[in-house]
């Protein structure tokens, strides 16, 4: 599909490459000569674009110290924050209501674009601009929030009661879409759907219809041998009444034996497309292979042979959610924090603006955002437990700059924090050293129209022997001026969701992240390119879908350290301990993959600060 790769090199490697070559520039300059600078419509390979990572990875891997002579800018700010995901963004808000708007702050990312995991992707689909999400996704039962995010929220304009009516719950339905399951040539041996999802994923998405025939029909149609068929029919009809201890003891023994120690030995499943069926089917719930889940973990995360159950409670769906994700609520922040931004005042109306980016780094802003910027080195001036200087040095195109600041808040990947903040207690380096991230993979595509998901039925379809194990019409969510996709003969955004585990099975939590994100970095976007055409085309089927007819644009979000998994013991309290004039943020700190969870790190992190 030469189009494609085309447009992505022009938009996404050619501008890189702009920005290499102006190394004294950030991305005001960058917004100056080049109008176009608009990170969202950047398609290709996004989320931890190339080169986002690079002087983090010589700093952590290579122990690189010298980037040469050091810039300094005479700049001192009142605080610095490190990140600008939801967790550094909501920190500098906090920040503001604590101090005064007056205050002086600068927030430093990597990346090309604010929002961290909160990614908005825009698509241009012969003229008409899509929305979509590459990363975090939506507020999780935000009626539960606490009062501080409550008020954080009506603060930034983030108005829940529209979210309460913008989400069609009757989508799926009205269109007969429902959940189903494909089974892939290159590991079940030929190109099947059958129209049953065999396992609770699919319930988190409101309103999206479960199997629409019975366990029995669903297995027979599977390209499964007979003797998997008779083993897959054995899984869907267990459950804890299968376990080999008396009923009063079943809860306790599922906490303490192993999810494949069940299937194999209880249930007597030894085929391996049945256990890879299971092992895939936990996704980003489990946030590995559920072969290192216990019973009654895989039985939460709705893993194969459990039966289907809400996951989220009644009086909070999972339904605020706004087109671009939680990028709307770190637009919003921004929007705040940098008025001039863009002309709409509330969350809804932002959904459609288009920010202006040459706003975020000017001198006379009280608070600015300096993007393509790595931290490397940030110490206490002195000692640490008197200091009220903070040197920070960060490297932008290359060059190593520094600034100075009263605070620093590391609201950013807390396993690189030992390797940034160099005057750290030992102790604490080590805590932060062992926490994890999942690796996950959010690609969306441009689509001319969705008429083989209409004519076949597809509103999510698990695809547990392909790369991205989940591939689903994206929600259905219209807010303010933008609309969702109505008919099946117009445009939409949909969703691949890739949660790589290692090829090994039984490694640990740690080696299959690190082999699963050996893999997707080492990936091109013409592998993913070719991989999303074999996928989508078996799927679809020829009768229905043509890729190079009906695809307009690909945007792969890949995030190397995705989803925070807590190190063990009292690692996690440990690691964000405050010290001197430094605190921590991140949802790593909370060891939670939350949005709410992450702004309330940032809010933590301000008040010990105090």
């Amino acid at each position: 599909m030469p189009k494609i790769t085309r447009r992505n090199f022009v938009n996404g490697s050619l501008l890189a490459l702009g920005s290499t070559l102006l190394p004294s520039m950030g991305q005001r300059a960058m917004a100056s000569l080049d109008p176009t600078y608009y990170p969202p419509s950047l398609t290709g390979l996004r989320g931890s674009h190339p080169g986002s990572n690079d002087a983090a990875h010589s700093r952590a891997w290579g122990q690189r110290a010298d980037w040469g002579a050091v810039q300094s800018h005479d700049e001192h700010f009142d605080l610095v924050i490190i990140g600008a995901g939801l967790s550094g963004l909501a920190a500098a808000r906090f920040y503001q209501q604590h101090h005064g708007t007056d205050k002086k702050i600068l927030i430093l990312d990597n990346h090309d674009d604010f929002g961290g995991h909160a990614k908005r992707n825009e698509h241009n689909i012969d003229g008409q601009r899509l929305i979509g999400y590459g990363g975090s996704q939506s507020l999780v039962e935000p009626l539960h929030a606490s009062p501080v995010i409550q008020a954080l929220f009506e603060d930034i304009g983030v108005d829940l009661k529209s979210l309460e009516t913008s989400f069609d719950q009757g989508f799926y339905k009205r269109h007969n879409l429902g959940a189903v399951t494909y089974f892939n040539a290159d590991t079940f041996g030929r190109d099947t759907l059958v129209k049953h999802p065999f396992c609770n994923y699919y319930n988190y998405i409101e309103g999206l219809p479960g199997a629409k025939v019975s366990d029995a029909a669903a297995v027979a149609q599977t390209p499964l041998s007979e003797a998997g068929k008779q083993q897959l029919l054995r899984v869907l009809n267990g459950g804890l009444h299968k376990l080999p201890v008396p009923e009063a003891e079943r809860e306790a023994y599922s906490q303490t034996h192993a999810y494949f120690d069940y299937l194999k030995n209880t249930l007597g499943v030894d085929d391996p497309e049945v256990l890879h069926m299971a092992r895939n089917s936990g996704l980003d719930w489990t946030s590995s292979g559920t072969e290192l889940l216990t019973i009654a973990q895989a039985k939460r995360c709705g893993a194969l042979g459990f039966a289907p159950l809400p996951v989220y409670d009644e009086n909070n769906p999972y339904i605020y959610h706004y087109p671009d994700g939680n990028a709307s609520v770190a637009r919003a922040l921004v929007k705040k924090l940098i008025p001039l931004v863009a002309a709409a005042d509330t969350a809804e109306a932002l959904v459609t603006a288009r920010f202006d980016y040459s706003q975020l780094d000017l001198e006379g802003n009280p608070v600015r955002i300096r993007l393509n910027s790595t931290a490397v080195n940030v110490h206490h001036v002195g000692d640490p437990s008197s200091s009220d200087l903070v040197n920070v040095q960060y490297v932008q195109n290359g060059q190593a700059h520094e600034v100075s600041a009263k605070n620093v808040i590391m609201a950013c990947y807390n396993m690189m924090i030992p390797h940034i903040v160099s005057d750290l207690p030992s102790h604490q380096a080590e805590a932060l050293g062992q926490q994890m991230k999942s690796p996950v993979i959010y690609t969306t595509v441009g689509l001319r129209n969705w008429r083989a998901f209409k004519d076949m039925g597809i509103g999510m379809a698990m695809c547990p022997g392909n790369w991205h194990q989940a591939v689903l019409m994206d929600f259905p969510v219209s807010l303010g001026d933008y609309q969702y996709t109505q008919s099946p003969d117009d445009p939409c955004v949909i969703q691949m969701i890739s949660c790589p585990y290692g090829e090994t099975l039984g490694q640990s939590q740690a080696e299959q992240y690190k082999q699963a994100r050996y893999t997707m970095l080492g990936r091109q976007f013409s592998d993913y390119e070719a991989d999303i055409r074999i996928h989508l085309s078996g799927l679809l089927g020829a009768k229905h879908f043509n890729f190079d007819r009906d695809v307009a644009s690909i945007t792969v979000n890949r995030w190397a350290h995705g989803y925070a998994v807590a190190g063990p013991g009292d690692s996690v309290a440990v690691g964000r301990q405050p010290f001197g004039r430094i605190t921590v943020a991140n949802s790593d700190s909370a060891s939670a993959a939350d949005a709410i969870e992450a702004m309330m790190m940032g809010h933590r992190a301000v008040v010990e600060l105090d």
